[in-house]
């Protein structure tokens, strides 16, 4: 029973206490004075079941209670153990997070100093190729060190001079014949060609074209010279893959691919792994034509070896004739060797017989 229930049987007690004293009051002093007893002796037994049931009802609120207030510093205490472990990983985490932070610091400061000096890196490279002989000297080198990588020192020659004066960067040298490389590096026009907004980027491809498109004339005119032993085309490397693929890209002027027009004036345009692949072809044919002189040196030498072979054969079977001779001549003379040893035994006997014959013979003749 709750404390509601409770009110509720004091209230239907006191109404009935009231309707007791009413009842009594018209039935008479005999009468209320016995139903005033019940209803006390009922007052009674009902407060004292409501006792009971209060004092009950105390003893299982102050358990709960007990029960709640354990609980309560249980969760407290389970609840201190959780923040003071969720305190020291906090502090945990940050620790971590400073020292990341502090390496991020150092690794930031590393790298802002890597771009400091790749920027002045840069610097000094631009101001290396910003003369048209520096670039110039920087593509011969790069020529000539793939070509000391890719061939061997006597299949060319750099700075390759003809009897007319030019020199050519490169010469390479196949068979009897001779391919001229020249090295051309148009970055003025490139550069200015990346730099071109919207509206200039035409005229800066055309400048780009007609820059590649005089080289490739200066190459045809001064190094594809066939009276001196070049073949009829020549190789311009252009020692950047940026530049050459954008000279893929490029239109002449005039129509076309500008790599057309490089074509029909029987110039090839290399890059640096075009010219790599390039020389890997010429450095096969260069030993398929070592081979093929190796075969023919071996094709002589067989034939010298054939004839002091037959030369061999030769006194080889006029030795046979002689030893044949020699054989024949040996049995001869063992054959009057025995008749001279029997004339001799017939002496010792004591006469020679008149039909026996010559001790000695005259010798065939070969």
């Amino acid at each position: 029973m709750d404390w509601v229930q409770l009110a509720i049987v004091l209230i239907v007690l006191a109404a009935a206490a009231v309707v007791a004293g009413l009842f009594a009051s018209r039935r008479g002093d005999e009468r209320s004075d016995a139903l005033r007893r019940e209803w006390q002796a009922l007052l009674a037994a009902q407060a004292q079941a409501v006792g009971a049931q209060i004092t009950q009802l105390a003893q299982s609120l102050t358990q709960q209670l007990g029960q709640v207030s354990q609980q309560v510093q249980s969760g407290v205490a389970a609840t201190g153990t959780l923040a003071s472990e969720a305190q020291k990983e906090v502090a945990a985490q940050i620790r971590a997070s400073t020292e990341v932070l502090g390496v991020l610091r150092q690794q930031i400061g590393a790298v802002q100093q890597a771009g400091r000096e790749l920027s002045d890196a840069a610097k000094a490279v631009e101001s290396v190729l910003g003369g048209t002989k520096t670039r110039g000297m920087l593509g011969e080198v790069a020529l000539e060190r793939m070509l000391e990588d890719a061939l061997p020192r006597d299949a060319y020659d750099v700075q390759y001079r003809f009897s007319s004066g030019a020199i050519v960067d490169a010469a390479l040298h196949v068979g009897e014949k001779v391919i001229p490389v020249d090295s051309k590096f148009p970055l003025e026009a490139y550069r200015r060609l990346m730099e071109a907004g919207e509206t200039a980027k035409d005229a800066a491809r055309k400048e780009f074209a007609r820059a590649v498109r005089n080289h490739a004339d200066s190459i045809a005119d001064k190094y594809i010279l066939p009276e001196e032993g070049t073949l009829d085309y020549a190789l311009m490397f252009i020692p950047s893959e940026g530049v050459y693929y954008e000279f893929l890209l490029a239109e002449d002027p005039r129509g076309g691919l500008l790599a057309d027009y490089c074509r029909s004036r029987r110039v090839v345009t290399v890059s640096p792994n075009v010219l790599y692949a390039y020389l890997h072809t010429i450095l096969m044919g260069l030993r398929g034509m070592q081979i093929e002189e190796n075969a023919r040196r071996l094709l002589e030498q067989l034939g010298g070896l054939r004839k002091q072979f037959d030369g061999f054969a030769a006194t080889y079977e006029k030795l046979g004739t002689h030893l044949r001779n020699a054989q024949q001549n040996y049995e001869e003379a063992s054959s009057r060797l025995a008749k001279a040893r029997g004339s001799l035994e017939q002496m010792a006997a004591g006469g020679i017989s008149q039909e026996s014959a010559p001790l000695f013979e005259p010798a065939a003749k070969d």
